[in-house]
């Protein structure tokens, strides 16, 4: 018989941004470092855990501007990926941002990662756009971002 964990957010505060930043680094090639997180935290944004107990599922970091919220960061720990983890987030930031009055989310989402962009438009987010050579991508290349959208009104 397996027991049910209980599922919560929590606010990301900088005790808990070394085990972050592994996530991070376990989930990107181009990770953000503990100081892009410190200065986001510093800023201001928005920035939640994923947590089931003690276990952190995964985190984003949102950016609230005049009438829009900007999704910077989301991300699932690669053990935990493909379970629903990454639309519960979105769900989250979508309250959130309505309880704001934000007209709208943002996002940038690399143009090669079709797993994210079938995650987003699930949820309601259309492609408006894309930014030329926006991500870093290894050996001085760059790859664009697909800037995706969802009007919350």
């Amino acid at each position: 018989m397996t027991h049910a964990v209980e599922v919560q957010f929590e606010p990301l505060l900088a005790d808990r941004v070394d085990a972050v930043v592994q996530i991070e680094q376990r989930a990107y090639a181009h990770p953000w470092n503990r100081t892009h997180f410190l200065d986001a935290l510093q800023s201001g944004n928005q920035a939640q855990v994923l947590l089931a107990g003690e276990t952190l599922l995964g985190y984003f970091v949102a950016m609230q501007g005049v009438d829009e919220v900007h999704l910077l960061n989301i991300t699932v720990a690669p053990e935990y990926q493909g379970q629903g983890w990454s639309r519960m987030m979105l769900d989250a930031l979508t309250l959130w941002a309505r309880g704001r009055a934000a007209q709208w989310l943002w996002l940038e989402v690399r143009v090669g990662n079709t797993r994210a962009m079938r995650v987003y438009e699930a949820q309601g987010y259309a492609r408006v756009g894309v930014r030329k050579d926006y991500y870093p991508s290894g050996h001085g290349q760059r790859e664009d971002a697909v800037v995706m959208g969802l009007r919350l009104l």
